[in-house]
């Protein structure tokens, strides 16, 4: 018998609802842009685990035809009200790439199939949802809500936009992972608490018509300011920035029009014993059963662990910071292994369980014990282009649970694909971590993220400094060596990030070119909303400072810098000499030992020597291939 047999996914249909609950009308119906997976990787999943936990009754919706309100009627009037979400991503982010083409698969949908969501799902979800019941309650959540609730620039619409709780219509806003706040406002509701009356829950934010009730807060430039001057933006998104703390953040009031957003402070972190109830309840791991094409994005999580949350790294064009928070939050060891049991019982496991991490895999514990007490430090950085002297290194408790992970019956591989934060792992004095990393959990490639080589670039991101990176590939490839072991590092790179200049990026072209490395996936940056990154997008201007920053913008100069990081491919090879030569720098372009590419003539049998050829690189198929580290791709070459 199947381990979760005698497991059923929540309701799809009123047959399904009675079944499970004994009821024709559920409590709450969630409502998500993406298909419905009862696995504790998706969120809606969650949250209707949360609240069917505390008793509650709960229908799901999902991917409703939003063409009328006829989909939103599946349940009829939910006893209590609506919850809607766009799904794992911001829906415009899953539709458009950052060169805002339309992207050819959502992995979130059967099939991998595009167009079963509307582009800003949270607004139109909620515009149907008002047209079929008008006054129910109604409260959005889920990332594209949680990174929209101030007046956010739209990269999309390249334009400032109002909160996103203006725009839908809804009463409630939970900003953040969701789990306390939703049960809170759940027993609110239960209670018999109008929706109009709840605005006392942390992690949640809501409108009104006059400040009179509102206490202990601080107003932020108004949506009229902050469309019209930028660096009004850059003093409301430092507040929203800074005040992202659960123990000192502040309540955060905007006006929007003749009504104000009223922006709660933060919920406070899972305590480890919620944050594994969480991932213990009864979720069957699948997709729901009356899915009949595959869908994409359970391949990646099925046999993985999820096992903490929030990250101090604080990269600039990173939304975790204004999603999940600074502080750490872990698993135990105890439910983790529990987990890690049910999925050797799984019918498709082999033996590998290919992640144990969260959004940084090597972070268990806070940045520093202050943290539990008095808050993420709003004046700087735990780690960045300098990280904070107060952080405590330690990874003896994540290598512990590697290896009894490893040890269960069953389990021939445990993976870590998540990512690895190498400035932290860098400033543990203690190797054991790093070579048992090595030797167990690495599967012939290391994914890590320096996005870059310019100081200047990296300190806008709040990236290490260029250095620490050659450091850690020297070690990681001398350890290999010394355990007898051929493994290779495959680093990340980002072109155009604000602060990158033509200059910059052939600095770049130039590092990559004398260390041998030759990266196949190189993403251009992508203002979404909720980043610092973003607001220098938009802005020009460092909102910590105000200092001005250099942003590339032009489509001809964005494709120029991403041409320059892969110079090596034949495809990019005329873009990369036609940016050389914008910078002055033909001493690049030739033959010699340090040019980056040739004269304007063809080198078929190089380029077939190289295993490249002039047509566009497929990134699927090139993101799978290691990227070795040092001047040695003649020796390892045919072993990529």
């Amino acid at each position: 018998m199947n381990l979760t047999d005698h497991r059923k996914p929540l309701p799809m249909s009123v047959k399904e609802l009675e079944d499970m609950f004994g009821v024709t009308t559920p409590d709450f119906v969630l409502v998500s842009g993406d298909a419905y997976i009862d696995h504790p990787s998706f969120g809606t999943a969650i949250i209707g685990r949360v609240l069917a936990s505390r008793g509650y009754s709960v229908g799901i919706i999902a991917q409703p035809d939003w063409h009328s309100a006829e989909g939103f009627k599946v349940f009829g009037r939910p006893r209590l009200g609506f919850m809607v979400n766009a799904g794992n991503m911001d829906s415009m982010v899953n539709h458009y790439t950052s060169s805002k083409k339309r992207r050819g698969a959502d992995n979130y949908s059967p099939g991998g199939k595009m167009g079963l969501r509307p582009d800003r799902a949270v607004t139109v979800y909620s515009n149907r949802v008002r047209e079929a019941y008008g006054g129910v309650p109604l409260i959005i959540g889920g990332i594209e809500a949680s990174l929209r609730r101030f007046a956010h620039y739209d990269y999309w619409d390249d334009k400032v936009r109002r909160s996103v709780l203006v725009d839908s219509g809804a009463d409630i806003l939970s900003y953040g992972m969701g789990e306390r706040q939703t049960v809170e406002l759940a027993d609110a509701l239960a209670s018999g608490l109008s929706v109009r009356d709840i605005t006392y829950i942390a992690g949640t934010c809501y409108m009104t018509g006059s400040l009179e009730n509102v206490y202990e807060y601080e107003e932020i430039p108004s949506f009229e300011e902050v469309s019209k001057d930028k660096k009004a933006y850059c003093r409301a998104f430092m507040r929203q920035y800074e005040e992202q703390d659960a123990i000192t953040g502040k309540r955060l009031v905007q006006k929007h029009g003749d009504r104000w957003l009223i922006a709660n402070p933060p919920a406070m972190p899972l305590t480890q014993q919620e944050f594994d109830d969480v991932y213990e309840l009864p979720y069957t791991r699948k997709p729901h059963p009356t899915y009949k094409e595959h869908i994409p994005a359970i391949d990646e999580v099925e046999f993985s662990l999820v096992s903490t949350r929030g990250c101090f790294g604080a990269c600039s064009f990173c939304a975790l910071t204004f999603h999940q928070g600074r502080v750490i939050q872990a698993r135990s060891h105890e439910s983790l292994i529990r987990e890690a049991k049910l999925l050797t019982k799984l019918p498709n496991f082999k033996g590998y369980i290919h992640d144990v991490g969260g959004p940084t895999a090597n972070f268990r514990r806070p940045a520093c014990k202050k943290q539990l007490t008095k808050g993420a430090c709003k004046n700087r950085a735990c780690l960045g282009y300098e990280h904070c002297k107060n952080v405590e290194v330690d990874h003896r408790d994540y290598t512990e649970l590697l290896r009894k992970l490893r040890a269960l019956p069953g389990v021939k591989k445990v993976f870590v694909r998540s990512g690895i934060r190498y400035d932290y792992l860098m400033f543990d004095k203690d190797d054991t971590f790093m070579r048992e990393l090595i030797r167990h959990h690495v599967s012939g490639q290391l994914k890590v993220a320096p996005e870059h080589i310019s100081d200047n670039v990296l300190r806008l991101m709040q990236k290490p400094a260029g250095g620490l990176y050659d450091r850690f590939c020297q070690k990681y490839m001398r350890l290999n060596k010394q355990m007898g072991m051929e493994q290779y590092i495959v680093p990340y790179f980002m072109s155009s990030h604000p602060g990158s200049t033509l200059d910059s990026a052939i600095e770049l072209a130039e590092y990559l070119k004398k260390t041998g490395q030759r990266p196949e996936q190189v993403q251009d940056f992508y203002p979404t909303p909720g980043t610092l990154s973003t607001c220098m997008f938009y802005t020009g201007l460092d909102p910590r400072d105000m200092s001005p920053v250099y942003v590339p913008k032009d489509p001809k100069e964005k494709a120029m810098q991403r041409a320059l990081m892969q110079y090596f491919m034949p495809y990019y090879r005329d873009t990369a000499r036609e940016a050389l030569i914008k910078a002055g720098r033909e001493d690049l372009i030739g033959s010699g030992r340090d040019c980056l590419v040739p004269e304007k003539r063809a080198f078929p049998e190089r380029a077939k020597k190289d295993g490249f050829s002039a047509k566009k690189p497929d990134s699927r198929r090139d993101s799978k291939r290691g990227v070795p580290q040092g001047n040695n791709r003649g020796k390892n070459k045919g072993k990529r």
